[in-house]
């Protein structure tokens, strides 16, 4: 199992976008899944259109973004110039934001309370459009990153349905930076398998292989394409 990606980190090099799918389908062939069953998301948070604009004319259409207000701000020209384009929100998403977020976003990887999931509902009803939801889940349980504990993870899902009729596409994680991250994937796909959920995102640009040997259908890559912030 690869731990590390060969990918290299080469900012903004007409190439880097074509190491990262080479390692992505050498992943899926060595995990005997499809390369269809993964979807990259080129994380494009801090970057502006010049920066995204040459990822795009190589042929990636799916990116994400951690801030409504960034977001807002350069991808309503970009999604209106190139036809196909999904967004993503992988960031923490307040309340307040909840009506611009499913207005803009595609998916939204980011629900993790009970005031999120009343603010989605209302206006995922409201204005009759239905990103994909993704709970996060705190994978280490670290105090200073967003998430619902692995062992809270089952009665929240059943919330997100039942309560506020929400419907729920996957699991997101971030594991620690200081931990291997294989154990982390392997109990979140865990607990979406026993909540009957298809969809993982997991992986980013030092250990995508990993989740992707470890069931991830959505790996979130930012340096690997875009350079170091």
């Amino acid at each position: 199992m690869t731990e590390t990606n060969a990918a290299p980190v080469t900012g903004h090099s007409p190439n880097a976008l074509a190491a990262v799918e080479a390692e992505i389908a050498r992943a899926c062939k060595e995990a005997r899944r499809s390369r269809a069953s993964v979807t990259l998301i080129a994380v494009s948070k801090t970057f502006a259109a010049d920066a995204i604009i040459p990822v795009i004319d190589g042929g990636q259409r799916v990116f994400g973004e951690n801030r409504v207000q960034e977001a807002k701000g350069k991808w309503p020209a970009l999604t209106s110039a190139y036809s196909g384009i999904a967004l993503h929100l992988i960031g923490p998403l307040q309340s307040n934001k909840a009506k611009e977020a499913v207005a803009l976003f595609d998916a939204i990887h980011s629900v993790d309370r009970p005031s999120i999931c009343q603010a989605l509902a209302k206006e995922i009803e409201s204005q009759n459009r239905h990103p994909e939801l993704f709970v996060q889940i705190n994978i280490g349980e670290e105090p200073q990153k967003a998430g619902i504990a692995p062992g809270e993870a089952d009665a929240f899902i059943a919330s997100c349905r039942d309560s506020y009729g929400l419907t729920i596409s996957g699991l997101m994680c971030i594991p620690p930076v200081d931990e291997p991250p294989a154990a982390h994937f392997a109990l979140t796909a865990k607990i979406a398998a026993r909540n009957g959920l298809k969809n993982l995102s997991m992986g980013m640009s030092a250990d995508f292989a990993t989740a992707i040997m470890l069931g991830a259908t959505h790996v979130r890559v930012g340096s690997a394409i875009f350079g170091h912030r």
